[in-house]
């Protein structure tokens, strides 16, 4: 049917008036994104913040809109293809048993294609790098997502992962600590680029 093929999202500003009747209302997208994207502590919200960060860090580009349900989160300037996992050992409820207990999903997922609409038949990892996102903090009083000496990250290429026996759906921070070194932020894009070297990439 025309008009129904695929729009793609376009950036937009804080400043985009609401409108009503052709009159705008008086609310502006900045109070919407600050309504929605406030409580970084959020599982949600702190997942596709881990994403900002990275995508930051290795250089992405940042013009188009994030797409939410495409086959892999970030494509570098390079080519290479990264998922992104988030944990936190502080969540946004009350926690009286303490800090959450790190794990992140690896699980293999079946990509849907945005240009097609179609999903694949079978599960599979289309990243060729996986960065996992830790906000470490343990102190709720001074916890802000926004500072990167709060997190450590760690990257696995796919290969690495395919080759992990112990469990095909996630991995706990023991274990990816045995397979690969802790990273700060400003070694984010050299890390990546040494995980996307054991792919057998360039």
């Amino acid at each position: 049917m025309a008009g129904l093929e695929r729009k793609r999202a376009t950036s937009r500003t804080e400043n985009d008036p609401f409108h009503a009747g052709g009159s705008p209302t008086g609310d502006t997208l900045i109070q919407f994104w600050r309504w929605i994207g406030s409580d970084l502590l959020s599982n949600a919200t702190r997942g596709v913040l881990a994403e900002f960060i990275v995508a930051r860090a290795l250089g992405c580009d940042m013009h188009t809109p994030r797409e939410e349900w495409a086959a892999h989160d970030l494509t570098t300037p390079e080519g290479i293809k990264v998922e992104v996992k988030s944990a936190a050992y502080l969540q946004a409820w009350a926690q009286p048993s303490g800090p959450s207990r790190i794990s992140f999903s690896i699980k293999e997922a079946r990509a849907w294609d945005a240009e097609t609409n179609l999903q694949a038949k079978a599960g599979s990892r289309t990243a060729d790098v996986y960065v996992f996102c830790l906000l470490k903090h343990l102190d709720k009083s001074t916890a802000d997502p926004l500072d990167m000496d709060q997190w450590a990250f760690f990257m696995l290429s796919t290969a690495q992962l395919n080759a992990y026996e112990r469990s095909r759906h996630s991995i706990t921070l023991p274990s990816l600590r045995r397979l690969t070194t802790e990273v700060r932020y400003d070694a984010l894009g050299e890390a990546v680029l040494r995980a996307y070297k054991t792919t057998g990439g360039a």
